[in-house]
């Protein structure tokens, strides 16, 4: 009786929705779609602060290592922001550029598109957070042994752009769903 109960809502709310303009649907479905693009912020936001962490931490236990470490710490920590830059573009195409407003096609596909879109940044938590965890080790490392830094932050950089891939990967997503989306042809 329930599963019957939750099909008749999902039927109505569906029929409900078909009642807007597409525009609007498009729109309004952009608008979410933006929002949750920017939930993969949290990623870069983690990332970072575990990075300046141990920053702080290994200046306090070698002083003498002070600027290095700052150094390593603010690249190690920028490259960390890059899955939140990707989501920023991409929630800015949906709320500036948007290719799906005048997109052909049922008004539930492409309104739908625009959610995944923003859905699939959500992928930019990983790379956010492995991205500052590299950072974090390579400041540490460097703290420990500045005359290693070169090294370290090779091994630092190569790390975080393997890490840096389902973030890539998840933008590729959100491209295909704005720009060239199969499921519009489809139908």
């Amino acid at each position: 009786m329930k599963l019957l109960e939750s099909t008749n809502f999902i039927i109505k709310f569906l029929q409900w929705l078909m009642t807007f303009d597409k525009k609007a649907l498009v729109l309004a479905a952009s608008a979410i779609g933006a929002g949750l693009a920017m939930i993969a912020g949290i990623g870069p936001g983690v990332g970072q602060g575990y990075a300046a962490g141990k920053g702080a931490e290994a200046v306090g236990l070698n002083p003498e290592s002070g600027k290095q470490t700052t150094m390593v710490m603010l690249l190690g920590a920028a490259v960390a922001e890059t899955s939140g830059i990707l989501a920023l573009v991409v929630a800015l195409i949906l709320l500036f550029g948007n290719p799906l407003v005048n997109a052909k096609g049922a008004a539930i596909v492409v309104a739908a598109s625009a959610i995944g879109a923003g859905f699939s940044m959500i992928a930019g938590i990983g790379p956010g957070v492995g991205q500052g965890y590299a950072a974090g080790k390579g400041t540490e490392a460097v703290g420990r042994r500045p005359k290693y830094q070169p090294n370290i932050v090779r091994a630092m950089f190569l790390g975080q752009a393997v890490a840096q891939t389902t973030g890539i990967y998840a933008l590729i997503i959100a491209l295909v769903l704005m720009f060239a989306n199969p499921l519009i042809k489809l139908l």
